[in-house]
């Protein structure tokens, strides 16, 4: 019995084709649902400045408690870092995102975070510039809402805000 060519080639390219696809969490509708557990943290992709817009790409994450969580922030953005920098600052439940985010303006020497709030952030990404990305790796917490929030100064009172909900 002869094997054609073409038959084994489509086997082939059908098989390979299903490697090295990459599980992310969607952004469909701003929010990152919670996947079934997989080994390592789970990684949440939020884009920031899209047509050097002051928005995230999502605005909910959802996780459950104690779940091992990577954040990578991707300023897509092209105006300069002093003029349009995006960070990612997670916030404890009950902070005040909106207080915390006008401290914030007059911190630019600590990357907008206000020193007399750093005991509020659980997690953060520094502010990048055009075209760059950062991480963090957190433990999500207990269950409850947790704030998130860009830094920048404006970049919250025009909406550049969201939720992490813990279950």
């Amino acid at each position: 019995m002869k094997i054609r060519f073409p038959f084994v080639l489509a086997l082939v390219t059908l098989v390979l084709a299903g490697c090295g696809q990459k599980d992310s969490a969607p952004a469909v509708g701003g929010t990152a649902a919670a996947p079934a557990p997989a080994s390592g943290p789970r990684v949440v992709e939020i884009t920031a400045g899209v047509g050097d817009q002051m928005k995230y790409s999502l605005n909910t994450i959802e996780a459950k408690a104690g779940e091992q969580i990577t954040v990578t922030l991707t300023n897509a953005g092209t105006l300069p870092k002093e003029v349009m920098g995006h960070n990612w600052v997670l916030l404890k439940a009950g902070s005040d995102a909106a207080g915390f985010s006008a401290a914030a303006a007059v911190a630019k020497d600590t990357d907008y975070i206000p020193p007399a709030l750093k005991d509020q952030v659980i997690a953060s990404i520094g502010t990048l510039g055009p075209r760059k990305s950062g991480e963090v790796t957190f433990t999500a917490p207990a269950a409850g809402e947790y704030p998130f929030l860009c830094s920048f100064p404006a970049h919250y009172a025009v909406g550049m805000k969201g939720t992490l909900i813990v279950k």
